[in-house]
């Protein structure tokens, strides 16, 4: 949910998209209109018939709105009837006491009648160490602490008392419960670091890598994400794992660089122009990720020059693509006919190994009519081409909502189906 009104001069006049954004940009009457149609292009995409709909969380920025993804979430399980909706998730460490993700997810879970997916990030240094003010050092501590109490809050029958380093609990019961036994199932979105992989291999966790870089860059984190799991015994389930990718889908290659040009430029021009003082904190990366990034830089990337394995943030924003042609050319935005992306996406699937796949069709300043186009056109001619891939393989990460029979009585509604 990007603001899609930055000024023209934005990079030139601006610091940063992030933390320090002058509020003078934000026109709140121009956001109403923003936020109502991103809503309506994430109900559009559940009735094509998208497997989910995905939102998160970021804060103090004008690269997306979205502060509190569980209101957009809240919203879209009473307007979607069957779609399973990806909440991408709650930062964790942000939240005290961290019941409240707890209490609020168990709302979403019923109110759909069981279509969450979990989505706990750690969260970007922006958004955690500076815009929400957390110790970069303690900020994965603060996380896998909240998640054991949300979890156990989940799952625990009886009232229990939680006394961690940072929550300190007497009374814990929720209610509501999730309908979703033990739990609904829990995605973690992540950025390459070791720790993340071994921690999803021992929790049984979704691993999602959400590369602004797209599968040419991606590749290297991938890679190194199956050799965890080799190492760690798991099997190569590509349900383990989800990966983003950007997507343009026209009549023609000619026509998808034409449309697509102005919202990814927009994109990779002003949503990511983050100042360096915001990126990379002391302690937000570990010791070890960062050994393993530097040694995994020259021996998995295999001299792709795209690779972001081992980059601190701000380095992989200064080197990103800013014009359409080398946007596309490193493979940021897949476009083409629907064909053509057909083709692409399933050498970007089998190749990362990845089940998920978790698309932005939505970029930049990209128009509600061109959204829904994109919308339409991948959902009709792009997605039955991908239906068989994978298909000797059990996805036990994907939502188990009750039956139709069970579920409430919606008030009758008008779906905005047209893309006009």
């Amino acid at each position: 949910m990007p603001y899609t009104e930055l000024p023209d001069d934005f990079r030139e006049r601006h610091p940063s998209v992030w933390v320090d954004v002058h509020s003078t940009l934000f026109d709140p009457k121009r956001a109403h209109l923003m936020y109502n149609d991103f809503m309506d292009e994430l109900e559009y995409a559940a009735e094509c018939g998208f497997d989910a709909v995905c939102v998160n969380e970021h804060h103090s920025n004008g690269y997306g709105l979205m502060p509190s993804p569980n209101l957009i979430a809240s919203a879209l399980a009473r307007r979607t009837q069957n779609t399973p909706i990806c909440v991408m998730g709650n930062s964790l460490a942000l939240y005290n006491p961290p019941t409240r993700v707890a209490e609020e997810f168990a709302m979403i879970d019923v109110i759909s009648g069981g279509r969450l997916i979990a989505g706990f990030p750690v969260g970007t240094p922006m958004d955690t160490c500076y815009a929400y003010g957390q110790n970069p050092s303690m900020l994965r501590a603060r996380y896998l602490e909240a998640h054991d109490l949300v979890v156990k809050a989940w799952t625990e029958k009886d009232t229990f008392a939680f006394n961690g380093r940072f929550n300190q609990q007497r009374y814990v019961n929720i209610w509501p419960r999730p309908i979703q036994q033990p739990h609904p199932p829990i995605w973690v979105p992540g950025g390459g670091s070791v720790e993340t992989w071994q921690w999803c291999a021992e929790m049984d966790y979704v691993y999602c890598y959400l590369s602004y870089y797209g599968y040419k860059a991606g590749r290297a984190i991938m890679d190194g994400f199956w050799a965890e799991m080799d190492r760690l015994g798991k099997d190569r389930n590509p349900y383990r794992a989800g990966f983003l990718q950007f997507i343009g889908v026209a009549e023609s290659r000619e026509q998808a660089m034409e449309l697509y040009r102005e919202p990814a430029e927009y994109f990779y021009g002003r949503c990511l122009h983050v100042d360096g003082r915001w990126a990379t904190p002391p302690g937000y990366m570990t010791e070890a990720t960062q050994r393993a990034g530097l040694q995994s830089q020259v021996a998995k990337a295999a001299g792709n020059s795209q690779s972001t394995l081992g980059k601190g943030t701000q380095e992989r924003f200064a080197g990103t693509a800013k014009e359409m042609e080398g946007i596309v050319e490193n493979g940021y935005v897949i476009i083409g006919s629907p064909d053509e992306v057909a083709e692409q996406l399933r050498e970007v699937a089998t190749t990362l190994n990845v089940g998920h796949l978790m698309l932005l069709l939505q970029f930049g300043n990209m128009s509600k009519q061109l959204t829904k186009y994109n919308t339409r056109l991948f959902a009709e001619q792009v997605m039955p081409k991908l239906r068989d891939l994978f298909s000797d393989w059990e996805d036990r990460w994907w939502p188990q909502p009750i039956s139709a029979e069970e579920t409430a009585e919606l008030p009758a509604f008008t779906p905005r189906l047209a893309a006009e």
